[in-house]
């Protein structure tokens, strides 16, 4: 199984911008999809952006243009880069890997907050 540690995460003002990284460790050669998903209070999880091992990226309609997914497999860590920061972006963000069985792992989680 994939041990993930998110860090990064803060208050920041509207039109901000802050990283939030994720290292991994324990199986990750077997890590298919590395992404982000948060979860904002009474509402359901949402994924943010994905990327998977051939590089294919995916993003949610809402963060486009603003938020950047990447990863270093050297250091088996993801980043998401978050421009433009809204208050509508505040939540709980979290980092989220599934394996080529389909086995899906979740870090503890960070509080991004967009606030003046």
């Amino acid at each position: 199984q994939v041990q993930l540690v998110e860090s990064g995460g803060g208050l920041v003002q509207p039109g901000g911008s802050l990283r939030l990284s994720c290292a991994a460790s324990g199986s990750i050669f077997r890590v298919y999809v590395m992404g982000w998903y948060r979860q904002a209070p009474g509402k359901q999880r949402e994924m943010v952006a994905t990327i998977t091992t051939d590089g294919i990226l995916k993003y949610a309609d809402s963060v486009k243009g603003r938020f950047t997914i990447a990863r270093d497999n050297a250091k088996n860590t993801m980043y998401l880069q978050m421009n433009s920061l809204k208050p509508e972006d505040t939540a709980v963000y979290y980092c989220n890997v599934v394996e080529y069985s389909a086995i899906n792992s979740w870090g503890q989680g960070t509080q991004v907050t967009v606030s003046s």
